[in-house]
């Protein structure tokens, strides 16, 4: 079963930047609630998308350099990279199906 990925300032370039595949970056926090609320869609997207996609999470409080490059105000915030560029971003909490269906988009 596969899980998002914790990334860093470190290691955002290789994971996400770099990979191959498409990857939905989360950028999230632990006392954030809509962020706490979503955490399971993206784990179930994560296994549903097992070999075509990655999920990644970017903890803004201990990964500041990523989250202010990414011009990240409001969490939870996720992007959507392709080829590594940024091909879709939400703001908020939406349901699991609006997230995968973003990511199909880019399948």
């Amino acid at each position: 079963m596969a899980k998002p990925i914790e990334v860093t300032d470190q290691t955002f370039q290789g994971l996400v930047i770099e990979n191959s595949l498409p990857v939905i970056v989360d950028f999230w926090a632990t006392w954030c609630p809509p962020c706490r609320m979503i955490a399971p869609f993206l784990e179930q997207i994560a296994d549903e998308f097992d070999g075509k996609a990655v999920v990644c999470k970017v903890d803004v409080d201990n990964n500041h350099s990523t989250a202010q490059k990414y011009n990240v105000r409001s969490i939870p915030t996720i992007l959507f990279f392709k080829n590594g560029e940024i091909k879709d971003q939400v703001v908020g909490a939406l349901p699991k199906e609006q997230l995968a269906d973003r990511l199909k988009a880019l399948l």
